[in-house]
């Protein structure tokens, strides 16, 4: 099953994720609530109006109501979510997160006390994994997310969007070449009017998103932005320090362009970039994924990178191999040795597509501007 499709209401559900989308289905003088899936409300003042409607078939996840009324709407046949105590986010959220969100006061604050890092520490609580509780907190929390990414995508700021995804390994230091190469990838593409998509997390990830947010900035500017991240090159031993350094950017520079990260926190230890301005951050690895290969809809390019990329590599090859010739994408590895020698990628890929539709639309290349001319041919 292709998880993005699964995480897609069906057209007889009708998802309400604001007070103002409720009211004004209130007001339209309906006389049901079938099909409604209210998300996080505060449904508090609107007794008569639940008391009245019909809620047999409505799903209310995580709502605030009048006392008696949640009774009364399980009573007449709704099915009621309650609120998750003991939980550090929101299940039923009905947005995806910001960096704002993840790292708030990170200027006065340590790491740890972000909710970012709460969560984290959370679910690798002994019996998390285990925990009914747990394991379904984390399952709502997976499906609210890609119901927020699916209207993103469908009518939001990304709509009708092109994406190309940008892969490549954790471990680029900011001021090394590789990090500064993944960084003008991003900028290109987003000049050239893609909308780039990564892993969310640090290293090439990160300088993709950068290059993406900082990407209506002149030249030097741009430059002056990647001499001051240098100054704290990674995330060891302080992600604290890591963290500081690019909100001092993205302080500098509020109003960058949009591009989008999926990190997990499966893989908790590595944190969450400052610069991508929509973060679906997921539990479920495997999940995440999947979603992030599926949307990239303009194709894939995939940097120097070690275990995690080459299986995103294969992953992607998979679906190109399998999928019907109006869904395979491009696919472009950067760097002939890194691919062809240091971790022979390129060779295989080769030998997978031989004969099927991917094979026109597999490419190595040894520089991102030559990256940016394949997606953009």
């Amino acid at each position: 099953m292709n998880p993005s499709r699964a995480l897609t209401p069906s057209p007889r559900t009708l998802d309400i994720e604001s007070v103002a989308h409720f009211d004004r289905l209130l007001s339209s003088g309906a006389a049901t609530m079938h099909g409604w899936h209210a998300q996080s409300l505060d449904l508090r003042g609107r007794r008569a109006d639940l008391q009245r409607l019909d809620p047999q078939g409505a799903i209310f996840l995580g709502c605030t109501f009048d006392d008696g009324v949640e009774d009364s709407l399980r009573s007449r046949g709704a099915l009621i979510f309650p609120k998750l105590r003991g939980v550090p986010f929101n299940p039923y959220r009905g947005s995806l997160y910001s960096a704002a969100e993840l790292y708030e006061d990170i200027d006065s604050t340590e790491y740890e006390a972000t909710l970012d890092a709460q969560v984290y520490h959370w679910s690798i609580m002994p019996g998390q994994r285990t925990s009914l509780d747990a394991t379904l907190a984390a399952a709502l929390h997976d499906h609210a997310i890609g119901d927020a990414l699916d209207e993103l995508l469908g009518n939001g700021d990304f709509a009708g969007n092109k994406i190309v995804g940008v892969m490549g390994g954790h471990v680029a230091q900011r001021g090394t070449q590789d990090f500064d190469d993944a960084a003008l990838l991003g900028r290109l593409l987003a000049l050239s009017g893609f909308t780039v998509a990564t892993g969310g997390g640090p290293g090439a990830m990160e300088a993709a998103n950068l290059g993406a947010y900082l990407s209506g900035l002149p030249d030097a500017d741009f430059a002056s932005a990647l001499q001051s991240l240098a100054a704290v090159p990674g995330f060891r031993p302080s992600v604290t320090a890591w963290a500081r350094a690019a909100a001092a950017v993205v302080g500098h520079h509020p109003s960058g362009t949009t591009s989008l990260g999926i990190p997990t926190w499966f893989y908790g230890h590595e944190p969450p970039n400052l610069f991508a301005t929509h973060i679906a951050k997921y539990f479920a690895n495997s999940v995440r994924e999947a979603i992030l290969l599926e949307l990239c809809n303009g194709g894939i390019v995939f940097l120097p990178g070690s275990a995690g990329t080459v299986q995103e590599i294969f992953q992607d090859a998979c679906e190109n191999f399998y999928g019907a010739p109006e869904t395979v994408t491009p696919m472009v590895l950067v760097g002939r040795d890194h691919w062809e020698h240091k971790y022979p990628a390129w060779p295989m890929l080769q030998s997978l597509a031989a004969g099927k539709v991917m094979e026109g639309r597999i490419f190595l290349v040894d520089s991102v501007e030559e990256a940016l001319a394949v997606v953009a041919g």
